[in-house]
């Protein structure tokens, strides 16, 4: 674009924003809320200041017009379900009695209830409440929340839309309700679905929306001709309502492919597409298509997924592009803001030329105000924004941060045979039963024990520096001793150390690799009220020194019994990080492959004899269109290989997964060639241990039999029960005892309770296995 652009006015916006405060002011209150210590009250004078202070600082940032309705106590996905009336029967009386209670037993499940299954939102770590729908599910609208937040940030005197997720993607996101038959849909709701719509849309229209936000990322995925023809009828229905606000549709996090021309030519007023990564597709596929005349383009060229700087000359162009394929072309981020986190400058402790080339949601959002000024008043009112930005794009270029030309050069030598190990699994089975000497249906846990307060402020004590090294060592030697004494006593057969010693599983290692940055304050929201930092990979990894050896060897030398070394594996590592965009992922990958390569064989040197390398991402990871998904799991399960196959065949090696769909990645499970995997279980009902049988999985695997993501106490009968269930598909001999996921976010009474039944189960299951 030219100084002397004519376009017309462009609005700068985005359609989500972090929801925790800067110092996780929700995390707080809400946790209080559920221990008692914060009113209901106080909870929600908490949530409308934290509205309040977003919509507040975009408007001052620029931002014209603001999203409303995406802020939430847990997951906009559960405050769907709400909206809708799709309360699952076992929750409805704790609704009706206290709406938030209710909601939050939903969330979280209660002692004698369960919660709604959890999993990931697409390819994100973000984790949302799956809905629970039936033949019999009956709709009702309940507009409140959205109405109220739409008001009020009226009443601070803003343009603000009303952000919903879609009919379309809410019913491709659900999960048939247990009592449901085998065949049926979810999507086949939808004509029951629209009205509810329609009358939340009227209600909010009422309150003076003058444009809805309808998110539809399903479709973004590979779908079929039934299901982009439901995406055509819920379109058409809501275009055609004559008592409604404007709509403008959403997708992002990908291409939209075959959905392109079917919401092109549907009835609603605007769209918003994702322009970035695999999203720039859309720019070819919407010229295709023949634009949208006489609609609304909000264009997603801020990536709204990673913590880089944006290119501002390379969206320029592609917005000056666009201007011609639609009435009017807006400007966002590329999907909401949620996913990074709140403000790079509250990082003092990252070299201030390193922290030029990062981008968190307040420097997003000025981006996209740049950028809408850019295109609406033309290059020369932003002429010091663009220098700027060039310089530090060329910073970050030619740093030496950047590049290791030793890891590189050991990163090229890599071959094949280093990915395999030389063993069969029947060969190392063998090895593995005969030097292990495990019961049948053997008992484990995931990795971490609960990290008290007193933890978490030793911790404290040794950044601050009010403690010495020395005194935090001992601290964590203290707590190793009673995790390993404790497993012992409750008949834990494979022990763990408890990781006392790490902030987090993916942070504690990006902090002893080169290449990685921490944050202080980049927090970002996984679940509910769990948040974490993921670090930023900024250059070529590498170990200067092991990571883990130390605490594991300390823990092996209390007990006899065997105890897990405990790795974060590589696609993990990745996933879980904000990663670099200036070399393919698979690069990455297998320099960080390599690294954990290292602390594998110092462990194995050690003396551990079983050792868990962790890749719950490795689904979540998994590209949203089938096309891609190939080359993915190529690399993914080669970095995992070369991190795992340089040990002997007697030492046995695990991998663990959670809360995400496996049935895509069986096949890659199996290529892992790890010789046990746990997965989360519990929330299905053991449909994975299904899937891997169904498969053919050959190896070992612990279905989950306790969700450690509520904090209810399953009894010894109940994971009984689901031992039992596991059995159906997966031999006694290859079965084993664990949770769904590491205890860190648990407290101890319910970890000791939950774990001593779930050793009580495994006997009582041992001992049914064993009898004549």
């Amino acid at each position: 674009m030219t100084a002397k652009s004519a376009a017309p006015a462009v609005r700068a916006t985005v359609y989500g924003y972090p929801r925790q405060g800067l110092n996780r002011e929700l995390k707080k209150a809400v946790e209080g809320y559920w221990k008692g210590r914060v009113t209901a009250d106080a909870l929600r004078v908490t949530a409308a200041e934290l509205r309040s202070e977003t919509w507040r600082r975009l408007a001052e940032a620029g931002v014209d017009e603001v999203p409303t309705g995406d802020f939430s106590y847990y997951d906009h996905v559960l405050d769907t379900t709400v909206m809708v009336g799709a309360i699952p029967a076992r929750h409805r009386d704790a609704v009706a009695a206290d709406a938030l209670a209710g909601y939050f037993a939903m969330a979280r499940g209660t002692q004698d209830v369960a919660p709604l299954e959890m999993t990931k939102w697409f390819d994100t770590n973000y984790h949302y409440l799956v809905p629970e729908l039936g033949p019999g599910t009956a709709f009702t609208a309940d507009s409140a929340k959205q109405v109220a937040e739409f008001k009020e940030a009226r009443a601070l005197g803003l343009r603000a839309r009303p952000v919903l997720v879609g009919p379309v993607t809410y019913l491709l996101l659900a999960k048939p309700a247990s009592d449901s038959a085998e065949d049926f849909e979810p999507l086949s709701l939808l004509e029951r679905l629209l009205p509810v719509y329609a009358e939340v849309l009227a209600d909010l229209r009422a309150a003076g929306a003058q444009w809805v936000q309808l998110d539809e990322p399903a479709l973004v995925q590979d779908r079929t001709p039934a299901e982009l023809d439901a995406a055509a009828h819920a379109y058409r229905v809501l275009g055609a309502l004559a008592d409604r606000p404007k709509l403008l549709v959403a997708s992002y996090f990908d291409r939209l492919g075959g959905a392109l021309p079917v919401l092109a030519k549907a009835p609603v007023d605007g769209l918003a597409l994702d322009f970035t990564g695999p999203g720039a597709a859309n720019l070819d596929a919407l010229a295709a298509a023949g634009g949208l005349p006489g609609k609304r383009l909000v264009a997603g060229v801020v990536d709204g997924r990673n913590v880089w700087i944006n290119d501002l000359e390379k969206s320029l162009a592609t917005l000056g592009t666009l201007l011609g394929l639609a009435d009017r072309v807006d400007v966002s981020a590329s999907c909401s803001l949620l996913h990074v986190p709140l403000d790079a400058a509250a990082e003092k402790e990252i070299d201030p030329q390193i922290l030029r080339w990062l981008s968190f949601a307040r420097q997003k959002a000025a981006e996209v105000v740049t950028l809408a000024t850019g295109l609406s008043r033309g290059t020369d009112a932003i002429a010091g924004e663009l220098a700027a930005n060039r310089s530090a794009l060329a910073s970050r270029a030619r740093s030496s941060i950047t590049r290791n030309p030793a890891v590189r050069a050991r990163a090229a030598a890599v071959t094949g045979q280093d990915s395999r190990r030389p063993q069969l699994y029947e060969e190392r089975v063998t090895a593995q039963r005969a030097h292990l000497g495990l019961p049948l249906l053997p008992v484990t846990t995931i990795g971490s024990f609960p990290q008290t307060a007193e933890l978490r402020t030793a911790r404290a004590d040794l950044n601050a520096g009010r403690i010495g090294a020395g005194a935090y060592q001992e601290r964590i030697e203290a707590e190793i001793r009673e995790v390993v004494s404790y497993q012992e006593k409750a008949g834990v057969d494979v022990l763990v150390h408890g990781e006392a010693e790490r902030n987090d599983m993916v942070q504690y290692f990006a902090e002893q690799l080169t290449g990685y940055l921490a944050t202080r304050h980049g927090w970002v929201q996984s679940y509910g009220s769990r948040y974490v930092r993921p670090p930023i990979l900024a250059g070529d990894i590498s170990r200067p020194a092991p990571m883990t050896v130390r605490w594991t060897a300390y823990a092996q030398s209390l007990t006899a019994r065997p105890v897990k070394g405990m790795l974060t594996g590589p696609v993990t590592m990745l996933a879980w990080s904000f990663v670099r965009d200036d070399q393919p992922l698979a690069e990455t990958a297998r320099q960080v492959a390599l690294a954990l390569r290292d602390e594998v064989r110092d462990l194995e040197s050690a003396g551990t004899r079983v050792i868990q390398v962790d890749e719950p991402a490795l689904r979540e990871t998994l590209p949203l269109r089938s096309a891609d998904r190939p080359a993915y799991l190529t690399w993914a399960t080669e970095a995992f290989r070369l991190s795992t196959s340089g040990v002997r065949p007697d030492t046995q090696i695990h991998t663990h997964m959670c809360y995400a769909e496996f049935g895509d990645i069986v096949q890659a499970i199996t290529d892992l060639d790890a010789d046990v995997i746990s997965l989360e279980a519990a929330r299905s009902r053991m449909q994975v241990a299904r899937e891997l049988a169904a498969h053919g999985y050959p190896r070992e695997a612990g279905p989950g039999v306790w969700d450690i993501h509520s904090p209810r106490v399953p009894s010894a009968e109940e994971a009984a029960a689901l031992l039992r269930t596991g059995l159906e598909a997966i031999p006694g001999d290859r079965l084993w005892v664990n949770p769904d996921c590491g205890l860190k976010t648990r407290g101890w009474a319910e970890t000791r309770a939950s774990l001593e039944n779930l050793v009580a189960a495994a006997r009582t299951v041992r001992g049914e296995l064993s009898a004549p």
